[in-house]
C-alpha cells in the first residue's frame, strides 16, 4: 500500500507515530519493513512514579516520631503551674509572713471640722488649701460690729458704776464722821437723841450704797468680760497644728454653728477641715472570721493605689472594741510609720498584716528553714511556700504534683502554716520546682501541657 493511501486511510488517526532515522536511506513506497516505532522516551518515565513513592515513604518514616509525639501532646491535658517561692529572712531579723490582706482609706489620726462659735458673716478668711496652722492661731473671724458697740457700752457702764462708787464711798465717809461727832455730842448731853439715831441711820444708808456701787462694778466688770469674749468668738482658730486639707466658706458667707439652710457641706458651721499629716493610718474594715489572726502593734505592710512601686511600713494601732452587726466587719486602724509628702487623706491603699515567723517545739530544719535556739529563723535560711490550690491528698497524706519536663510526678510535702492563698512547705520541695493548680485526674508520668496566659 503506497504512503499516501495509508495517510488518508481512517484508521491513520490511530496510528502511533515513527521515527525514521535520517541515516537511513528512504524506503520505497511498497517496502515498509524498514519503517519501526521508536520506545525509547516512553521507557524513561516509567521509573519516575516509584521514585516519588520512595520518597514519600522516606518522608513518612522520618516524620513518623515526630508526629507521634506532637499528637501526643495535644492529646495531654492542659494544666495550670506555679512555681515554688521563696522568702529569705534578713540578717538579725525575723522572717516576715503574710496573714491577711484588707484595703481601706488613708485618713489622719488628728483631723478635725473647724467651725465657728458663733453665727454671722464671714468677714475675712486667712487660709486656703494646703495651708499649714498653728494651734491658736486664727484662721477666719465674723462680723462683729455689733459686738463691739455693746463692748463700749459696756466699758461706759463700769466706768459710771466705778464712779458712783467713788462718790458713794465719799457719803459713807462723810456720814461716818457725822456720827462720830453726834455720838461725841450725845455723850456731853448736847445733842437730843433722835438727832443721834438719824446720824446713825444715815450712816448705815451710806454704807449700803458703798456696797450696791461695789456689785454693779462687778456686774459691770463681767458684761465687759461677756462681750469681750464674745469678740474673740467671731474668732476661729485652729485647734492644734496641721495643714488645711479642705475649705468649706468663702468671705460674705453667712455661717451658724448648727448649720444653714442649703449649706449641707458645712453642717455645724464648718468653714475648713485640718489634719495633721505627720501622724497618718488606713482605716480599713476586717471580717469578723479574721480578726483573731490580728492583734495591737501587729507589722503590717501598706501600699497605696497611687504608688504600687512604693511599699510602706506600717503597725496596727487600733481594733475597734465592737463589730458591725449589718456588715459582721470590725475597723481596724494601721499606723503608717514612714509616710512621705505622697501620702495624702482618702488615698486607696492595701494592707498586708504580717507576722514575724516563729519557731515551733521539735521543728526540725528540712527545705524549708532553719532556726537558731532564741527563736529567729537563721539569716538566709529559706522559706518556701506555694498556692494552696496545689495541695492535694491522697491517703489522706498531704502532695504536690509536680511538673518535670512536660510530665507529672507526685510527691508527698510537709505543709507548715497557711499564709493568705498561700501554705508554708516545710519539707518535700524545692525552691523554683513548678506544681500543678487545681490538680485532677492525674497519674505518675503523665504528659501535660503547661497553660499559657
Amino acid at each position: 500500500m503506497a504512503i499516501a493511501e495509508i495517510v488518508g486511510h481512517p484508521v491513520a488517526d490511530r496510528i502511533l507515530p515513527v521515527s525514521i532515522h535520517q541515516n537511513e536511506r528512504p524506503a520505497s513506497a511498497g517496502d515498509l519493513t524498514r519503517l519501526r516505532i521508536d520506545r525509547s522516551g516512553s521507557s524513561r518515565r516509567r521509573w519516575l512514579p516509584w521514585t516519588v513513592v520512595a520518597l514519600l515513604a522516606v518522608a513518612a518514616a522520618a516524620g513518623y516520631p515526630s508526629a507521634r509525639e506532637y499528637l501526643a501532646e495535644r492529646r495531654a491535658p492542659e494544666v495550670e503551674v506555679a512555681r515554688a517561692t521563696q522568702v529569705v529572712s534578713a540578717a538579725g531579723r525575723p522572717t516576715a509572713l503574710p496573714v491577711l490582706v484588707a484595703t481601706g482609706y488613708i485618713v489622719a489620726r488628728h483631723s478635725s471640722d473647724v467651725g465657728v462659735k458663733i453665727g454671722g458673716r464671714i468677714q475675712t478668711l486667712r487660709f486656703e488649701e494646703g495651708t499649714r496652722v498653728r494651734a491658736g492661731q486664727v484662721m477666719a473671724s465674723i462680723e462683729h460690729a455689733d459686738l463691739d458697740a455693746q463692748l463700749a457700752a459696756a466699758q461706759a457702764t463700769l466706768a459710771e458704776t466705778e464712779t458712783q462708787l467713788a462718790q458713794s464711798v465719799a457719803m459713807r465717809d462723810e456720814d461716818a464722821r457725822n456720827l462720830e461727832r453726834q455720838r461725841a455730842l450725845g455723850r456731853d448731853g448736847i445733842t437730843a437723841p433722835s438727832v443721834l439715831s438719824a446720824a446713825e441711820a444715815t450712816a448705815q444708808v451710806s454704807a449700803a450704797r458703798v456696797k450696791t456701787a461695789e456689785a454693779a462694778i462687778i456686774s459691770a466688770r463681767a458684761r465687759v468680760r461677756v462681750t469681750e469674749e464674745a469678740i474673740e468668738n467671731t474668732n476661729v482658730r485652729a485647734p492644734f497644728d496641721g495643714v488645711v486639707i479642705r475649705k468649706r466658706a468663702e468671705v460674705g458667707e453667712t455661717v451658724s454653728p448648727f448649720g444653714v439652710a442649703g449649706q449641707a457641706a458645712r453642717e455645724g458651721g464648718a468653714i475648713a477641715t485640718i489634719a495633721d499629716l505627720h501622724e497618718l493610718e488606713v482605716q480599713t474594715e476586717v471580717n469578723e472570721n479574721n480578726v483573731g489572726k490580728l492583734h495591737r502593734s501587729m507589722p503590717a505592710a501598706v501600699k497605696v493605689q497611687a504608688y504600687q512601686d512604693r511599699e510602706y511600713r506600717g503597725r496596727v494601732r487600733e481594733i475597734f472594741p465592737s463589730a458591725d452587726r449589718a456588715k459582721a466587719i470590725v475597723e481596724v486602724r494601721v499606723s503608717i510609720l514612714n509616710p512621705d509628702a505622697d501620702v495624702k487623706p482618702e488615698m486607696s491603699a492595701s494592707v498586708t498584716f504580717e507576722e514575724a515567723r516563729q519557731p515551733e517545739a521539735g521543728r526540725s530544719g528540712g527545705s524549708g528553714s532553719s532556726e537558731n535556739g532564741q527563736g529567729v529563723i537563721a539569716p538566709g535560711s529559706p522559706l518556701v511556700l506555694i498556692p494552696k490550690r496545689a495541695v492535694s491528698e491522697q491517703g489522706g497524706q498531704p502532695g504536690v504534683w509536680v511538673v518535670t519536663s512536660g510530665t507529672v510526678s507526685h510527691r508527698g510535702v510537709t505543709l507548715g502554716p497557711e499564709r493568705i492563698d498561700q501554705v508554708e512547705v516545710r519539707s518535700g520541695l524545692a525552691p523554683g520546682e513548678a506544681v500543678v493548680l487545681n490538680p485532677a485526674g492525674l497519674s505518675d508520668g503523665t504528659r501535660v501541657r503547661l497553660k499559657t496566659k
